[in-house]
């Protein structure tokens, strides 16, 4: 089971203070939170993709490449990472030269991104987001998976003997999970190759993500890549601790309050409510996580939000040292009782190379 952080970088202005972090400050800020995840212990750290105020990350394989270079053991992934308008020859060739710097500690969540805009922004049509991503993703694993590719789609130019360089790292191209906050066609595609699904269930009620991940499963077995319970799922989650409960709710709510994602709805307990979000103690975050399993079943990678909404970094970082010493270790012990032996791990580049080479090994002879 892995357990991390994943931020969307946006810049709000803090409701306690008045004050809005420059583009800089918020950049430096991600790297801390990076560098911070992996000191406390923490699997992953994963970051957005976005090309508009009041976001920053919208050049997610830089970050990742600084944040390589300043860590050992993280895996470095992404939020989402725009299937839709980015082109499937440059995720290729970026993504690949990351999983070289970064010495295999890479993967990615695939995704259409929730700002309808940025379509045209880059020459794209809104209107085709499903049918742009299932064909620049099979696109996508051409290219890592075939050294000379011959193609010919609806949404891009032809290629004709094209080698995407560098080639992935040993020959392996980075693991992919397939993100989905509403659309069955995504859990359907995961499903179809045998990817991860990833469901960012941190706005919706946990019915509507029961039904996703439920189809996904289902398929990923259709498909003959193994059993419903051994399909990859990772979910989100959104948390802010206190030692005090009441400390956490008083100063929480005005950040609640005032976000331009969350605020302006249902009142903040309504919210916990209805949706992954905790406000409260660390005991409160590790019984509410523990539920995940309940609604979803076994799964592979839990990551959380702890920057968003304008807080502070110094109490991003406290969030974070409190996840790293009281949350997860808990969380290891409690989701490894009774997981089923057959039920796998999140893939690694290591598992990934492994499993590669098990399957090219020459079988034994028979004995005589």
């Amino acid at each position: 089971m892995q357990f991390g952080i994943f931020t969307v970088g946006d810049v709000t202005t803090d409701p306690a203070t008045g004050r809005t972090p420059t583009e800089y400050e918020r950049i430096k800020a991600m790297v801390a939170i990076a560098l911070k995840a992996e000191e406390v212990g923490l699997d992953v750290f994963a970051t957005g993709e976005h090309h508009n105020p009041p976001f920053v990350p919208s050049s997610p394989t830089t970050m990742l490449g600084y944040v390589a270079a300043r860590t050992d053991r993280l895996i470095l992934s992404t939020a989402t990472t725009l299937i839709t308008t980015n082109d499937p020859v440059k995720i290729a060739e970026d993504y690949a030269m990351l999983q070289h710097l970064a010495d295999g500690r890479v993967d990615l969540v695939m995704g259409r991104g929730n700002t309808g805009p940025v379509y045209p922004w880059f020459g794209k049509d809104i209107r085709e987001g499903i049918n742009l991503a299932i064909e620049n993703y099979a696109l996508l694993r051409r290219l890592w998976r075939e050294d000379v590719v011959n193609w010919e789609g609806k949404f891009r130019t032809p290629l004709q003997g094209f080698t995407s360089t560098p080639r992935p790292l040993d020959g392996v191209a980075p693991f992919v999970w397939h993100g989905s906050i509403r659309s069955p066609e995504i859990a359907e595609q995961a499903a179809y190759y045998g990817d991860g699904f990833f469901a960012n269930n941190i706005f919706w009620p946990k019915e509507h993500f029961q039904r996703l991940i439920t189809l996904y499963r289902e398929r990923y077995a259709h498909y003959g890549h193994g059993t419903p319970e051994q399909a990859i799922v990772g979910l989100g989650g959104q948390v802010y601790m206190r030692r005090n409960s009441q400390d956490a709710v008083r100063e929480f709510r005005p950040f609640f309050d005032h976000s331009p994602v969350m605020g302006g709805g249902i009142s903040l307990e309504e919210y916990m409510e209805q949706t992954p979000l905790t406000v409260g103690t660390p005991e409160q975050v590790i019984e509410k996580t523990l539920t995940f399993r309940e609604h979803f079943g076994d799964y592979q990678r839990q990551l959380f939000n702890v920057d968003g909404g304008g807080l502070p970094l110094e109490t991003v970082l406290e969030q974070i040292d409190m996840l790293g010493e009281e949350v997860v270790p808990v969380l290891r012990e409690e989701f490894a009782q009774n997981r089923p032996a057959d039920v796998p791990d999140a893939p690694t580049h290591a598992s990934l190379l492994a499993a590669r080479d098990a399957a090219d090994a020459p079988s034994a002879d028979p004995v005589a």
